[in-house]
């Protein structure tokens, strides 16, 4: 989306309701039991200069799982079909063509299991929906991750999974994988609520599933990307302005920790329109990415874990 004057404004109401919250955003700190790792990331992060022109638009991240040291990404609507190899450094980047696809509004990514056992695959999330008409149906298209950074994807491979919901078009950037029960779950991002939807396992890729309304995320609105942990134990939830962390209980489902406030709001540095953000490939850390809007330039951020 380029309404970057309506963006300002929400960025500006966002701002204050975190500000008016921020006695909930210091949070617990302590170590989960579960994985043995703090929910402490450093606030200042390492900054990896992005080349304008290829990727300015970028709308969501999905680490790697073949190719260690990068991420995905890809852009919003108006761009082409393609996925976007990204180095971590920053320094390189690659477009992937998905042929078979189209990019009506695509606006986030997962990346993870499937139905193959021992094959990661990318989750691609049209479920953009801001321009009226709003569609009655989205797609999330899943496709097996390539290995090889001079691979490409196949047609042949590429599946839809075709949904609506239940209670209405809504508009949405944010969706989460869980890689233990390998449900999908889309977030809404409305002004005054972000919805929770899942997609259960196995997906449909021949009929419209109708999404089940889990509920509503407490004291987040207006989500713009989200990821979970590829062991399934952490969950992020992002906004324009604030980074939502969540440690998930043993035996709990994804929506069932997704129904309780937010453990802690984490301290993130500023960037131009924040959308994209995704665990490393072994939870040492997470990237944030946000759309070039009107900034000369972005950064890929990298938050390393304390």
């Amino acid at each position: 989306m380029k309404l970057y004057k309506v963006r300002f404004k929400l960025v500006n109401i966002l701002f204050f309701i975190t500000i008016a919250g921020f006695s909930i955003s210091c949070g617990d700190s302590e170590v989960d039991p579960v994985t043995g790792r703090s929910s402490e990331f450093e606030t200042i992060p390492q900054k990896f200069p992005i080349t304008p022109g290829v990727i300015d638009e970028a709308s969501g991240l999905a680490g790697s799982f073949t190719m260690n040291g990068y991420i995905w990404t890809l852009l919003d609507s108006g761009n082409p079909n393609s996925l976007y190899l990204l180095s971590t450094d920053g320094k390189t980047i690659k477009e992937f063509n998905i042929p078979g696809s189209i990019n009506h509004d695509w606006e986030a990514m997962a990346s993870g299991p499937g139905p193959v056992d021992g094959t990661n695959y990318l989750y691609i999330g049209e479920i953009g929906n801001n321009n009226p008409p709003m569609t009655t149906t989205n797609i999330i298209y899943r496709v097996p991750e390539i290995t090889d950074i001079s691979g490409s994807f196949s047609q042949d491979k590429l599946e839809k999974i075709t949904f609506s919901y239940p209670d209405g078009p809504r508009d949405a950037e944010t969706l989460l994988l869980d890689p233990v029960t390998k449900d999908l779950f889309v977030v809404s991002k409305e002004l005054d609520k972000a919805n929770i939807y899942r997609l259960a396992y196995p997906q449909s890729t021949s009929t419209t599933i109708v999404a089940e309304k889990i509920g509503t995320i407490p004291s987040v609105i207006f989500t713009t990307d989200g990821s979970i942990s590829y062991d399934g134990n952490e969950i992020l939830v992002r906004n324009y302005t604030s980074v939502f962390y969540w440690q998930r209980k043993s035996g709990e489902t994804i929506g069932q920790t997704l129904l309780q406030a937010p453990k802690k709001t984490l301290i993130t540095a500023a960037e131009p329109q924040a959308e994209g953000i995704t665990f490393d490939r072994e939870a040492k850390g997470f990237y944030s990415l946000g759309e070039i809007g009107q900034a000369t330039s972005v950064s890929l951020s990298y938050y390393l874990r304390k």
